[in-house]
């Protein structure tokens, strides 16, 4: 108590010998040495509104004029806006870095850094009492989803990791899908690498290792080794990761995909698991899937699945099939291929699922624009049509 009373009395002088931003100054950086937070930001918003020229506190006026009087000019209140942001910024990086999780989420989410909100959450401790909220965060908030995703194979395990990416991330944007994705892709493999190699190494004492290190070159060493039901990994997990592995545009986690999708195509016919078309086979179609992503038996993958697209019904599964052989071509380097693929084959007045680009991103890839233009004439498209003629302006494409 008599250290406040005596900062008050400091204040009292500041403010009657320097002015009142002076003080407001010292109390600023008073609450930030003893990284009292709360306490720093309302001191940051007296402040700021003190160096615009406005009252140090917003009161709303008894009397109407009064009201009038207290507008604040908009060039003002961008700026005071502004700075409030920065003082929400370091409130909230502060208050994270002390623990204070939810408190610091509070500010930091107004500041729409989650950059500076997953640094600062990189120094808190998990622990199973503050789990929950870090994973919101996370995951949930789109703090950091690959490293939220990391956090839940650490301290849940697989199993409750792949509900979670079931039942979140396949909502979030493609960029946080795969670095999810990525995660869980680096675990599991890492995961039945060390099981096949501890295995094979019981069986075989004296093994050694062979060049290349992929889970395909371990059972090479071995023939046959899963044809009796063996396994090393939870099946089904496997199953989920292949799954999700189609999203990753990063070659070096496709490659890890691919080992996993060659290992689950010698695994037993009872772990053989159908998926959902054009995957139906699962592991041998996202095998192929991976293969030409890294630029393997291209020709031949294209042909599995414009097969699919072509007699697959649409009006029984919808559009996937479709739209997967789309996203395939656009993928391996043939936009206008994938643009025309779509122009011919998606029924019209049919909701997309949203796996293929759009047209429009198609057609900046190809670097023409004039195709959509002309089916959006020949069915009437006004919306998509202008789109492409507008973009095709704005981007400097030369158009018929």
């Amino acid at each position: 108590m008599q250290n406040e009373t005596k900062i008050l009395e400091q204040l009292t002088a500041t403010a009657t010998e320097q002015g009142p931003v002076a003080a407001a100054r010292n109390l600023v950086d008073h609450f930030r040495s003893q990284h009292r937070y709360n306490e720093l930001f309302e001191a940051r918003k007296m402040l700021h509104r003190l160096e615009l020229g406005l009252p140090a506190v917003h009161v709303d006026g008894l009397v109407p004029d009064q009201a009038v009087a207290a507008s604040v000019p908009s060039d003002v209140q961008d700026e005071l806006d502004r700075r409030l942001l920065d003082a929400c910024r370091e409130v909230g990086e502060g208050l994270m870095r002390s623990g204070r999780i939810q408190e610091g989420w509070m500010f930091l989410r107004a500041v729409g850094d989650n950059a500076l909100a997953a640094e600062a959450m990189s120094s808190i401790e998990p622990t199973q009492e503050n789990l929950d909220l870090l994973l919101s965060l996370y995951v949930h908030e789109g703090v950091d989803v690959g490293q939220g995703t990391r956090l839940s194979l650490k301290m849940r395990g697989t199993c409750n990791t792949i509900t979670m990416l079931d039942s979140v991330v396949a909502m979030r944007g493609r960029k946080e899908q795969q670095a999810a994705v990525g995660a869980l892709v680096e675990h599991v493999h890492g995961e039945l690498l060390a099981n096949l190699i501890a295995d094979l190494r019981r069986r075989k004492p004296d093994l050694a290792s062979p060049p290349g290190g992929k889970i395909s070159d371990w059972l090479g060493l071995h023939p046959g080794l899963l044809r009796d039901g063996t396994y090393h990994l939870d099946t089904t997990h496997l199953a989920s990761t292949v799954r999700f592995a189609r999203v990753l545009d990063d070659l070096r986690l496709i490659r890890l995909a691919a080992d996993l999708a060659e290992y689950g195509r010698q695994l037993h016919a009872q772990y053989q698991y159908q998926s959902d078309e054009p995957f139906s086979d699962l592991y041998p179609m996202s095998l192929a899937w991976f293969r030409a992503l890294l630029g393997e038996q291209v020709d031949g993958a294209l042909r599995l699945f414009r097969q699919k697209a072509e007699t697959l019904d649409a009006e029984e599964i919808g559009t996937v099939a479709i739209e997967t052989y789309a996203d395939l071509l656009a993928r391996v380097g043939r936009p206008s291929e994938a643009a025309s693929f779509l122009m011919r084959w998606m029924p019209q007045g049919m909701r997309p699922f949203g796996i293929a680009p759009s047209l429009l991103e198609l057609a900046q890839a190809a670097g023409d624009f004039q195709p959509m233009m002309e089916h959006a004439r020949g069915r009437g498209d006004l919306i998509g049509y202008t789109a492409a003629l507008l973009q095709a302006a704005s981007i400097g494409s030369p158009q018929n």
